[in-house]
């Protein structure tokens, strides 16, 4: 399957979810138009009250749909938006990519991968236990965090549901993806 966008949403609040739109314009080095987390400088709320002149490096949060239906396997029903997220994909391996892997959106828009989103409680908001079904142990016993990645506007332009996502570029040395 290509991988392919099957959710877009933004909000221009800090809401938990978001609101569902058809297409998304992305900013090269703000993030997602009219977004409340888009911005040059750190705008998540926890990590303003650390440090407010630090780098934005979470303008554009992407999940897999492939979540969802390993949520579901679990009881739990959640969709595109509800976890806060920014673009729902399907068909490409989010959580495998090295930080510095760069994807192309569509036609236009060109994003850079930071990292991975670090769940907090405001997932148990939309149903008891689901933060806990979103985080997972790897053999050696290590936390992996399984809800989506983050990432920073490159190049801008518009991205519609429905659109490809294609492989642009990996970075020379791979490093794993740790939470930002």
């Amino acid at each position: 399957m290509e991988p392919r966008i099957v959710g877009l949403a933004c909000d221009d609040r800090h809401r938990f979810s978001k609101r569902i739109r058809g297409e998304l314009t992305l900013i090269a080095g703000i993030g997602v138009e009219g977004d409340a987390h888009a911005g040059t400088l750190v705008q998540h709320r926890s990590r303003v009250a650390k440090n407010p002149a630090a780098p934005n490096l979470r303008q554009v949060h992407l999940i897999h749909a492939e979540l969802f239906d390993e949520l579901a396997g679990a009881g739990f029903t959640v969709g595109p938006a509800e976890l806060g997220e920014n673009v729902t994909t399907r068909g490409i391996d989010l959580l495998g990519l090295a930080r510095g892997t760069r994807l192309r959106l569509g036609h236009e828009a060109l994003i850079e991968v930071t990292g991975l989103r670090n769940p907090c409680k405001q997932i148990d908001g939309l149903a008891p236990g689901l933060m806990a079904a979103t985080l997972g142990k790897a053999a050696d016993g290590s936390l992996v965090r399984k809800a989506g990645i983050m990432a920073v506007v490159v190049a801008g332009g518009r991205v519609r549901l429905g659109d490809p996502i294609t492989l642009a570029s990996v970075p020379k040395i791979y490093e794993p993806l740790g939470p930002v």
